[in-house]
């Protein structure tokens, strides 16, 4: 059996399942060994989003080990992974997908610990290939590039790497014990100004000031802050503000993200925003370029799934906190308009820890951070084996997630 936290009281789930299910968390535990040294690994080898080649390579190995198909790169990114392992009752039955991240953020590290998503879904995909010969349809483990920028999900999707998928499971480490998130729609803005160079003592009248266009820019995001929802995000920063105090800067540069937790607020948000940025560029003479890319959606949410995690996490001393009242941005919500969806978190640090932080990087890799890895492939492996074993949840997650539409 998988080893817990000593606060966490483990009792057997009595359901039908249960001896299954303890199987499963079984085979956990007698992986801990692999598990764990790729989380350890992957977290020392920090890789940033689209570059992940190492940690891709490492998941490959394991999943290749444990029996699965392998497809790397899988669609059109170099560090995508699309993995299957068909049941031995034939093809039937749902294929589950059993999701993974690995990137890190740029000059933190693994501060959002995607290293124990990247290993708790390996974990979950040996325990599942353990039993694969009871189960009808088909495990389809996915590696997904750029959570922290890029939305490599959105690609993955675009290249029909999803079609056909029942259900997509994905554990997040947080402070917390939540299975309901709201992540909120969310976009990255890259925004360069041209100007024109000019000596800044001798004749400065002759230069356009790409650096003021972007302190305008800023300013106009400070008084617009307040006539926003409070729930709504805008938040950058200067990458490039100039080459030297004597000459006036003729490139300045900025990395914006907005977001909203309503779809349709984000798109008025996103109007807005260009229009600030074309007025700082006409207040100035000088000219705006932006570009958005890596585009989150909001979460769709499915009772359905999170009620059986709930449920098992419950076995296992676990209880829910509730709505996650701090989510932040991800393209996991994306996946969740494509098929239903749960994001479900379960604690690595003491609550009150900063997500995006050195203290959550450092807890990313510390004991109780390994414990939580391990019951997480537990958690995931037992809600995709009762999805395969009950075609009743199938339907009825699909249901909910039509009328939800």
């Amino acid at each position: 059996m998988v080893s817990v936290p000593a606060s966490l009281t483990l009792t057997r789930p009595a359901e039908p399942n249960s001896e299954a299910k303890a199987r499963l968390a079984a085979t956990v535990e007698g992986a801990r060994d692999e598990i764990l040294e790729l989380s350890h690994r992957i977290h020392a080898n920090p890789e940033v989003a689209f570059e992940e080649h190492q940690a891709a390579g490492w998941v490959v190995e394991a999943l290749a080990r444990h029996g699965f198909a392998v497809e790397h790169p899988a669609g059109r990114l170099a560090t995508a992974i699309r993995a299957t392992r068909p049941g031995g009752r034939g093809g039937a039955g749902p294929r589950i997908g059993i999701l993974a991240e690995y990137d890190a953020l740029p000059g933190l590290g693994h501060g959002c610990g995607h290293n124990t998503m990247a290993a708790s879904g390996v974990g979950a995909a040996i325990a599942l290939a353990a039993v694969a010969d009871e189960l009808p349809g088909e495990i389809v483990f996915f590696g997904t590039p750029a959570e922290e920028r890029g939305s490599g999900k959105q690609y993955m999707i675009e290249d029909g790497l999803f079609d056909g998928i029942d259900a997509a499971l994905l554990f997040h480490p947080c402070d917390r014990n939540h299975v309901e998130t709201h992540p909120l729609a969310s976009e990255d803005v890259e925004i360069v100004f041209h100007g024109l160079q000019a000596h800044a003592a001798a004749d400065p009248w002759k230069g356009l000031n790409a650096l003021d266009a972007m302190i305008l820019l800023f300013n106009s995001v400070g008084l617009w802050r307040q006539q926003l929802r409070p729930e709504a995000r805008v938040h950058g920063i200067i990458q490039e503000g100039g080459t030297a105090a004597n000459i006036i800067p003729d490139r300045t540069k900025a990395w914006f993200m907005l977001r909203s937790p309503d779809q349709a607020e984000y798109e008025r948000m996103k109007v807005r925003f260009r229009e600030m940025a074309e007025a700082a560029a006409l207040a100035t003479g000088t000219t705006a370029e932006l570009d958005f890319s890596g585009g989150a959606r909001s979460m769709k949410p499915n009772a359905t799934l999170e009620a059986r995690w709930v449920a098992n996490a419950a076995a296992y001393g676990i209880v829910d906190q509730g709505p996650d009242p701090n989510s932040g941005s991800t393209d996991m919500a994306n996946v969740s308009w494509v098929c239903p969806t749960i994001h479900p978190e379960l604690a690595i640090a003491d609550e009150g820890t900063p997500g995006h932080s050195i203290l959550f990087r450092d807890a990313a890799v510390t004991p109780r951070a390994d414990e939580t890895t391990l019951l997480a492939a537990t958690l995931v492996a037992q809600t995709a084996y009762e999805l395969f074993a009950n075609p009743g949840l199938v339907e009825a997650a699909w249901r909910e997630f039509r009328e939800g539409s």
